[in-house]
């Protein structure tokens, strides 16, 4: 999948008196396999940091393709006696909502073509012919894959590697705003590599939560900003190929490789980074990933039949300039 680089500011004032009585949190660290930063204000006392290891606990058993001991792990073992727990099925289903709208762009199922083609974290093959192609295309499909009412996953043929990684950060963070808002917490901002999911308000501005979107052509050594956002009641996924584009030589246009899940070919995709704006992370984190597989003018038409979802893409024109696309409802949530 994509790789993922995503920085977050937030931007704090003073505390007015009025809020005095909500203490302000700041809870930072390590999970699956990225790092994470939440900021909550409550005035009520409850172990936070237990109930997210058992958040991080629970989706870890459950899909981490890094611990061979999940659920994900045994069903890409060929093990068809797992009995799935509610965390896998919320995120298949997602999964198969995005898969049904993008016509089979976003698919938790090309890990094999993506290491084929020395995109991912498993073995480049040296050759990759028609033939070898046509073999690694029959593994890809998520409707190939199914879960009956006993929670029992069932594939049509036992190589098919399922990997959640483009949707399950997403949902985690989902998973930790339930959490919050069972203990009462009315504001809050989560972030989890990059993903964000924010309510209410920054108390100690007393405004929306303010949050940065990388510039996708910053050089190595600088983190710049592309543009800052506010959020309230709402959820942003941003996914790009920062600084692995590549650059044609006669006409300056940038361009990265994607993975077109249809045909199993590398293509070449104008679209440097998407930005999406919705009511949960878990879709917002999909759909980021599947416009950058679609490229712009494909994300553009999808977009048509999508409701509620705001954008903020950025793609090199034919003349190797780097532009924006920015959808009404995204445009007004963007810090002047």
């Amino acid at each position: 999948m994509l790789n993922r680089f995503f920085l977050i500011f937030i931007f704090f004032g003073f505390i007015s008196c009025n809020d005095q009585e909500k203490e302000s949190h700041m809870l930072q660290g390590e999970a699956l396999g990225t790092t994470y930063s939440i900021r909550y204000f409550s005035d009520k006392d409850f172990d936070f940091e237990k109930g997210l290891d058992s958040i991080y606990e629970s989706i870890n058993s459950s899909m981490s393709t890094y611990r061979t001991s999940s659920d994900i792990s045994k069903i890409n073992r060929g093990d068809t006696t797992v009995r799935v727990d509610e965390n896998f099925r919320k995120v298949f289903e997602a999964s198969g909502k995005i898969y049904k709208e993008s016509n089979g762009f976003f698919d938790p199922t090309v890990g094999e073509l993506v290491n084929a083609y020395g995109f991912g974290p498993g073995k480049q093959l040296r050759e990759l012919d028609s033939i070898t192609l046509d073999s690694l295309r029959g593994l890809v499909g998520l409707d190939k894959v199914s879960i009956d009412k006993n929670n029992k996953i069932s594939k049509e043929d036992p190589r098919v590697y399922l990997d959640f990684n483009a949707i399950a950060k997403g949902y985690t963070i989902d998973v930790i705003g339930q959490y919050l808002d069972s203990e009462g917490v009315e504001n809050y901002l989560i972030e989890l590599g990059g993903e964000l999911l924010a309510k209410g308000e920054n108390l100690e501005r007393g405004s929306e939560w303010i949050v940065g979107i990388d510039d996708p052509m910053q050089e190595a050594a600088k983190r710049e900003l592309k543009a800052m956002v506010k959020l309230k009641n709402n959820a942003m996924a941003t996914s790009g190929n920062y600084r692995k584009f590549r650059v044609d030589s006669i006409t300056g246009q940038k361009f990265v490789h994607t993975i077109n899940p249809l045909s199993g070919k590398a293509e070449r995709s104008n679209l440097l980074s998407a930005s999406v704006i919705t009511d949960k992370c878990m879709i917002a984190d999909g759909y980021a990933t599947t416009f950058m597989a679609m490229g712009l003018e494909r994300s553009k038409e999808m977009l048509k039949r999508l409701k509620n979802v705001d954008v903020y893409l950025v793609y090199s024109s034919e003349d190797g300039e780097v532009n924006t696309y920015i959808t009404p409802g995204f445009q007004k949530l963007l810090l002047e």
